[in-house]
């Protein structure tokens, strides 16, 4: 594992699992938790429910936290 990269370790539906991403990406899950109310572990096992099969969950929860960073889809100005 990169030096980079912080690892941590959730049960999600029941299974151990360890993610490793940069600390920035966790400083913006643990707020979105924070901001939903919701445990770290719930989030990420929300997040996990909804990606598709093919996508790691690493990438995926890169991805959303993201998008929770982005304007919504409406507010792009146009090109």
């Amino acid at each position: 594992m990169s030096a980079h990269l912080r690892k941590r370790s959730l049960i999600l539906s029941g299974h151990d699992t360890s993610v490793a991403l940069e600390p920035e990406f966790w400083q913006v899950l643990d707020t979105l938790a924070q901001q939903k109310r919701l445990p770290l572990p719930t989030l990420v096992a929300k997040i996990d429910a909804a990606r598709i099969p093919t996508q790691s969950l690493a990438s995926a929860l890169r991805v959303y936290a993201l998008k929770s960073l982005l304007p919504p889809e409406n507010e792009h100005p146009s090109s």
